[in-house]
């Protein structure tokens, strides 16, 4: 019986021969004997249950199955082939995006009621306003275009190819940042314990690093975690305005192509690393803060 796979425009048959019998349009419907291949390749003729123990016996396995993408290419190896590419992008743009978006924040706590928060405060509704693939296109305009001094896209060029989608990627935590940080550091820096501190002669410097910067950082690691997993997994409009080979890219193609095993897998990637994120959150706010106890106790 003819073999057959499906591609990103419709299902193909092959003889055992190996050459193609014919092809079959996505708005046409394939015959019996067609259909029989795919359900026995695929495991459709099975029943609803056992497919369902089957799929997740398989996941806990690392086997998300067979993209239909591409014939015979497992998912695993698909998305492990990119996995770096976003992960790269993903810490970049948040490492950058939450140190600049502190310092701003600290800054405009700091300067309160001045010139200097107003501008402070306004980037940060800027930057969380701006879609990001707005902002990608006007860096790829200013950087590449006009001044020729980046690469507009692709990933050929070593860490140069990165700047542009990192920056692109980081307005958003930065934002983020700095408008949480100045919130908290106002509220921080105005407690009666700061107050002492400063009737004691403690600068103000050493009052933001020793006691402010460290009772801010618990709101901050709530919203950095799970901002975290979304740029590691990948950024589906970014890494395709940059034509960059990640996660985000496959899965967009993955949408359009109805590649659902694929889709199934990044999803529950997406889905386990937030668990992770979020544990790894809850270790945290223990060092930051030892009073936090997972029991509830102080």
């Amino acid at each position: 019986m003819a073999s057959i796979y499906q591609s990103q425009t419709g299902v193909y048959g092959y003889h055992s021969l190996g050459y193609r019998d014919h092809y079959i349009l996505p708005d046409e419907s394939a015959c019996p004997a067609q259909l029989q291949v795919l359900d026995e390749k695929y495991g459709l003729n099975e029943p609803l249950l056992k497919r369902y123990t089957t799929y997740i016996n398989n996941i806990l396995h690392g086997d998300f199955g067979i993209s239909l993408q591409f014939s015979d290419q497992k998912v695993t190896t698909l998305l492990g082939s990119r996995m770096g590419v976003s992960v790269q992008l993903g810490l970049q743009a948040v490492i950058f995006g939450t140190i600049i978006g502190i310092l701003l924040g600290i800054t405009a706590a700091m300067k309160h009621n001045t010139w200097i928060d107003t501008f402070c405060s306004l980037f940060a509704i800027i930057g969380r306003s701006a879609p990001s693939f707005v902002v990608a296109v006007l860096l790829q305009y200013i950087f590449a275009v006009s001044l020729s001094l980046l690469p507009i896209g692709l990933w050929n060029d070593g860490f140069r190819s990165s700047i542009l989608p990192t920056l692109a990627l980081s307005i958003s935590p930065m934002a983020d940042t700095a408008r949480f940080m100045r919130t908290e550091m106002i509220e921080v820096l105005g407690s009666d314990y700061i107050e002492l501190a400063r009737a004691k002669g403690m600068s103000e410097l050493r009052l933001v690093l020793t006691h402010g910067l460290r009772n801010a950082l618990i709101p901050l690691v709530t919203i950095i975690g799970p901002l975290t997993v979304s740029l590691i997994t990948g950024s589906m409009v970014v890494e395709n305005i940059f034509a960059i080979p990640g996660i985000g890219e496959q899965f967009t193609k993955s949408v359009l192509s109805n590649d659902y095993s694929t889709i199934m897998a990044v999803t529950i990637l997406f889905s386990t690393l937030l668990v992770f994120v979020i544990f790894i959150m809850d270790v945290l706010y223990q060092l930051i803060d030892p009073r936090i106890r997972v029991g509830g106790k102080a």
